[in-house]
């Protein structure tokens, strides 16, 4: 059983969102048998409220040197963590939090060092989808991610990903990239470091309000192709 636990939530102008899932986050985590548990709010830079709203929650904040990305985002609370699993989740809860479950249960099951979320293992469990375009778009950035980097992995795009966190500072210590792209890249980074990790298929919602515009979508194209010319220079040693 997973004793203690951070959980870690980028923001960006999320004032109006965020209060609903702090309150839904830290509901689940009372229910639960957990010895210690954390919510970290990682605020990118928002221009709103976020930030106060946050602190007035209960949470643990976090503050960006300005608008530097999702990547960025996630790596600062990832190495801040203090909890023994870290867990990593959209500010929208695309994935529902009891989700959770799933994912301690794969790493207990399989003595893995991660847990990511999958919408594509098991369709079924997808709620509200995406539009049919961006859909078949990420199906499509899979395959490419797939084909450059080796990865074994149907979705690696879920916002819902559980680590280790002695594992998680090994692996968000070496990433480079600050963008959308930065989830192909630290599961790369975790299979040459020899870190197990499982595929889990999650429930999973399209939220209203992303963050993620098309043309920065598309550019998480080249990311797999940044992420094997960072590992032939061995910048990921």
């Amino acid at each position: 059983m997973r004793r203690s636990i951070s959980i870690i939530i980028p923001a960006y102008n999320e004032e109006k969102r965020l209060p609903a899932t702090l309150r839904t986050v830290q509901a689940w985590l009372q229910a639960g048998s957990w010895e210690f548990a954390e919510i970290v709010v990682v605020d990118d830079g928002s221009r709103d409220a976020t930030v106060e709203l946050a602190r007035n929650a209960g949470a643990r904040v976090l503050l960006n040197p300005g608008n530097r990305g999702k990547g960025y985002t996630v790596r600062h609370g990832m190495l801040e963590a203090r909890g023994e699993w870290t867990l990593f989740t959209d500010a929208d809860l695309s994935s529902p939090i009891e989700e959770l479950d799933k994912l301690t249960a794969a790493v207990d099951r399989e003595q893995a060092r991660a847990a990511i979320g999958s919408r594509a293992l098991d369709r079924s469990l997808i709620g509200v989808r995406q539009p049919l375009f961006r859909e078949y778009v990420g199906r499509f950035f899979n395959l490419v991610i797939r084909a450059v980097t080796g990865l074994p992995f149907h979705d690696t795009q879920c916002g819902f990903k559980l680590f280790e966190t002695a594992a998680a500072r090994e692996i968000f210590k070496r990433q480079r990239l600050d963008g959308f792209g930065f989830d192909v890249e630290v599961l790369f980074i975790a299979r040459r470091l020899g870190y197990r990790a499982v595929e889990v298929p999650v429930r999973w919602n399209d939220a209203a309000g992303t963050k993620v515009s098309m043309w920065r979508g598309m550019a998480a194209f080249f990311d797999p192709l940044k992420v094997r010319w960072n590992s032939i220079l061995g910048r990921y040693r």
